[in-house]
């Protein structure tokens, strides 16, 4: 189950949007909070098993059914990502950021997702924390990130590495669009 964990997410927005359900109502009808079903939903945590089970019931979803689709094939010794098979995914509703999923997998106990992120110029969004270790590599552009309470400037080429957990955000302040490569290392909930 493990190896499905990473996507699941994406799935669960998708069918409830295809629902015309509200994050209010799933979570209302899972037993869990709004704000963990966004979270869940926008790849900032990964759900334990049984509010995984929660959410995917409030959906009226069958389990098997869910799962369709996510499995991958354990036998296969290496991955490749075509650059027209990347999808583009929403990780808040922040007007200026734009997410396209490149990789995600589980291996072993570490939930890996890597994306690429790219910032109008001016964007940035409120405070926001993830369940993860965050690994950003500038590839374009200048980026500020605020980490609690301390501003980090990145320009191309650097890379900051930092707890998730902390609440943080990045700022775009040029004229200039600007992308990073971002790598989510997501913790292991049972050890946190």
């Amino acid at each position: 189950m493990e190896d499905y964990l990473i996507g699941v997410g994406r799935k669960l927005k998708s069918i409830r949007k295809k629902k015309n359900l509200r994050l209010s109502e799933v979570a209302q009808l899972a037993k869990v909070s709004t704000g963990l079903v966004s979270k869940i939903e926008n790849g900032r945590t990964i759900p334990s098993l049984p509010v995984l089970i929660s959410i995917v019931s409030a959906l009226d979803e069958e389990m098997s059914v869910f799962f369709k689709g996510l499995d991958i094939n354990k036998k296969q010794s290496y991955y490749v990502v075509r650059s027209g098979e990347r999808e583009q995914m929403e990780r808040e509703k922040s007007s200026g950021f734009h997410y396209e999923l490149i990789f995600s997998r589980r291996l072993f106990s570490i939930g890996f997702e890597v994306v690429l992120l790219t910032l109008d110029p001016g964007a940035t969004r409120e405070k926001s924390t993830t369940d993860a270790f965050e690994c950003k590599y500038v590839i374009k552009g200048e980026v500020s990130y605020v980490i609690d309470k301390e501003k980090v400037v990145l320009h191309k080429g650097d890379t900051l590495f930092f707890d998730g957990r902390i609440p943080h955000y990045p700022e775009n302040h040029s004229k200039e669009e600007a992308s990073m490569l971002v790598t989510y290392f997501f913790l292991d909930s049972s050890n946190t």
